[in-house]
């Protein structure tokens, strides 16, 4: 069985490199340290998902992301003025070496959590690759019995209980070029366009 822990463990568990589920404002979520490749591989493995299919990146703060070299334009600050934290990941370019950890190419995606547990989390450990708790393919999990039942017997070592997250997935929007939904979610076109202005196809 997964043990249920408290945030100061669970940073000890992620900063020793192992896979930690933890509650945001939208589902639980599987989170491995970005600096630790080898607990990245770990949540892949976890998750049985494909390594070509990039895991987003949780932060506190924006200086997060320009630490790991992230070009952060006037309309990702933009975005990030409006909706963090919140349920908006935001692609934007990183040096390749910087993507390639967590099997992305030129760019990653940034989200600061809405949950504040995982920002107190994120403050200590620094960026944590985070991913939604749930085999590939499959429903995320919402609670943190059901992330002890679908992962038992996994990498993961251990599980935040925040309670029941509202188990509506965040909007992945990219602006490498122009700008797009990757993924339709929490926050809408309309809201995006509005910042934006009209997506170009």
């Amino acid at each position: 069985m997964i043990d249920i822990v408290e945030i100061d463990v669970a940073s000890r568990l992620l900063t020793a490199g192992t896979v930690v589920a933890v509650p945001t404002d939208t589902v639980y979520g599987l989170a491995a340290s970005f600096s630790q490749p080898f607990a990245i591989d770990g949540l892949f493995v976890a998750k049985e998902r494909p390594r070509d299919v990039a895991l987003p990146v949780m932060i506190a703060d924006v200086s997060m992301a320009l630490e790991l070299g992230a070009t952060w334009s006037d309309e990702a600050a933009a975005l990030a003025d409006a909706f963090w934290p919140g349920a908006l990941t935001i692609v934007v370019e990183v040096p390749r070496d910087v993507a390639a950890v967590v099997g992305a190419d030129q760019s990653l995606g940034f989200r600061i959590p809405g949950h504040e547990r995982l920002r107190d989390l994120v403050r200590v450990t620094g960026p944590l690759a985070v991913t939604s708790a749930n085999r590939h393919g499959h429903p995320p999990c919402t609670r943190a019995d059901e992330v002890q039942h679908v992962f038992s017997g996994t990498a993961v070592a251990g599980v935040i209980d925040g309670g029941a997250c509202s188990g509506e997935v965040s909007t992945v929007v990219d602006l490498t070029d122009g700008w797009r939904i990757r993924r339709h979610g929490a926050i809408s076109e309309s809201a995006l366009s509005a910042i934006l202005g009209p997506r170009i196809d």
